[in-house]
């Protein structure tokens, strides 16, 4: 279960004692008043292990658990298995990884989009780039990064698209793949991003935590000046979507519905 030390302690407190944590794999420079055992990740890797750990595990075991800000206010804890990790990232329908490919860490670690920027190189074979977080506030810096990393797969939240992607301009027509998504995209913003700096692939991406990181995506090769707002896309493999009504019903052809 990932935790950002950057957020409120008594926030971090009780999603450790919610999640019944036993232990707190950390570094020696961060230090958390809790009812949890810390182990520190220096000895560990200085350490080193010369064979994979055998661990006996199916598809359907829990591979992490990712707190979402929850809809009440308190934070929601979602079990997140191993094969929806494998579902989101190998033969999944939207977008293929490749082992030449150099994709971009931006997201904090809490955050379910990192479950993308980090499997999605790793289980591929292409090169990890961690971006730090001051550089990521920094669109000059991140441009810089991007270009001279050969950035080739981004993924940009609606909110740092809109206060970004011009100022990285040419810098995204060098990606095979930039996602977007995360809450409302702008479409006028992506109609200027298609016609200055188009990148090869622009996907708009949309899925709740819940689903693990995305449920749907959309291919967005061209907008007209009429678009308020971007479809969601089809879902990608090994996934379904519903329209359903207020009994849970699926709604006829054409009806607005609650999407499950």
């Amino acid at each position: 279960m990932p935790i950002d030390p950057e957020v409120p302690v008594e926030r971090q407190q009780w999603i450790i004692a919610d999640c019944a944590a036993r232990h707190l794999l950390t570094t020696a420079s961060f230090a958390l008043n809790a009812t949890v055992s810390p182990v520190l990740i220096e000895p560990l890797l200085a350490e080193g292990l010369e064979s994979n750990p055998q661990l006996h595990l199916s598809s359907d075991s829990p591979a992490y658990v990712m707190y979402t800000s929850g809809s009440t206010g308190a934070p929601k804890g979602t079990l997140v298995p191993h094969r929806a990790v494998n579902r989101l990232l190998i033969n999944n329908g939207y977008a293929s990884f490749e082992a030449g490919d150099h994709i971009a860490w931006l997201g904090n670690v809490s955050f379910d989009i990192s479950t993308l920027e980090v499997w999605a190189p790793l289980l591929h074979g292409a090169c990890l780039v961690a971006v730090p977080h001051a550089t990521v506030l920094q669109p000059k810096l991140l441009r810089s990064l991007l270009q001279q990393q050969r950035i080739s797969v981004l993924h940009l939240t609606a909110g740092l698209f809109r206060q970004i992607a011009e100022e990285l301009g040419t810098a995204l027509t060098g990606l095979r793949l930039l996602l977007i998504g995360g809450d409302a995209v702008d479409p006028t913003l992506v109609a200027r991003v298609l016609n200055q700096y188009p990148p090869q692939c622009l996907l708009h991406c949309y899925g709740p935590t819940e689903s693990t990181t995305f449920a749907t995506t959309y291919a967005v090769a061209a907008l007209d000046a009429a678009t308020q707002r971007l479809p969601i896309g089809r879902p990608i493999a090994n996934t379904r979507i519903y329209l359903l009504d207020a009994h849970g019903q699926p709604v006829p052809l054409g009806v607005a519905g609650e999407l499950y």
